[in-house]
């Protein structure tokens, strides 16, 4: 199959990777070229713009930073809605707004187009090892032709309901990993300030009622003083104002959300927005009296 794949960043580049392991002709496109260069040698087809992109692929995945590129890639005039062929998937693997999401649905229905918002979850190790869990919203019929392919890369894939439903499901996600991320580096601070050994005490709470996926993972990290990005900061940053803004349509009150949120907000403004989410620590580690 003729696959377009926008945006090769940490995770977009393994991706890529498992779809031409599979034998599908891969045809990318990415802001920055160099930044694709292992791909290009490893068999992926470059192409200049998305216009591009568009004319030989009869699927095309994006995954690209904000809505505002999601915007960009969709709907501008070198855009996907004004130039992919009659009858071609289009898949958003990006975590972007449930609003956004429903606009090109109805916008690659009008053109002929299928659409299905998929947001992905399982950060670089996800993505590498073939285990992300992605959260459908769009058409059973058009969830049924994607599946093949992201069971390429996925262990846990649902269709969520109709469009946007798969944005939603993923703000979901964000605000449990919100919780989950600030009690982490909150046990980790205790066990320190404690005096306890502190991979000791993650062997025994990662095992319990406590085990979450953020403890097992980051919390390791954490110990390891180790920063590099599965996630970005800035990417969870702008996850975690989506879901405050969609609460806030829908008159629900999230404060645990809204103080993660803070922090993080916190940690960006001294210059650590490019480092991963593990590295909330260090609001803890400035904040110690």
């Amino acid at each position: 199959m003729k696959i377009g794949f926008i945006g090769t960043g940490v995770m977009g580049k393994s991706l890529v990777k498992h779809l031409l392991n599979a034998g599908h002709t891969v045809n990318i496109y990415n802001r920055t070229k160099a930044k694709a260069s292992s791909l290009i040698e490893d068999g992926a087809v470059w192409n200049d713009t998305v216009k591009e992109i568009t004319s030989q692929s009869d699927v095309i995945m994006t995954m690209v930073g904000y809505p505002a590129d999601v915007e960009e890639v969709y709907f501008s005039d070198e855009g996907l809605i004004a130039n992919a062929q009659n009858g071609t998937l289009l898949i958003d693997l990006t975590t972007s707004t449930p609003s956004l999401a429903k606009r090109i649905d109805i916008a690659a229905k009008a053109k002929g187009l299928k659409a299905l918002d998929a947001p992905v979850s399982g950060g670089d190790s996800g993505a590498k090892n073939k285990t992300l869990t992605i959260m459908c919203g769009g058409d059973e019929a058009d969830f049924q032709l994607a599946l093949p392919l992201l069971q390429l890369f996925s262990k846990n894939i649902l269709l969520q309901g109709a469009a946007g439903s798969g944005q939603h499901t993923k703000m979901c996600n964000q605000i449990a990993i919100a919780g989950n991320i600030m009690g982490t580096c909150e046990a980790i601070s205790y066990a320190k300030a404690a005096g306890l050994q502190v991979e000791q005490v993650l062997a025994s709470i990662s095992k319990g009622a406590a085990r979450s996926w953020q403890l097992e993972n980051n919390g390791q990290k954490i110990i390891d003083e180790d920063y590099e990005p599965g996630f970005y900061t800035k990417h969870f940053i702008k996850d975690m104002k989506i879901a405050i803004d969609e609460a806030k349509l829908m008159k629900l009150e999230l404060p645990g959300l809204k103080l993660a949120h803070s922090l993080y907000e916190e940690l960006a403004k001294g210059g650590k927005e490019n480092l991963g989410t593990q590295a909330l620590i260090y609001w803890y580690k400035q904040n110690q009296s």
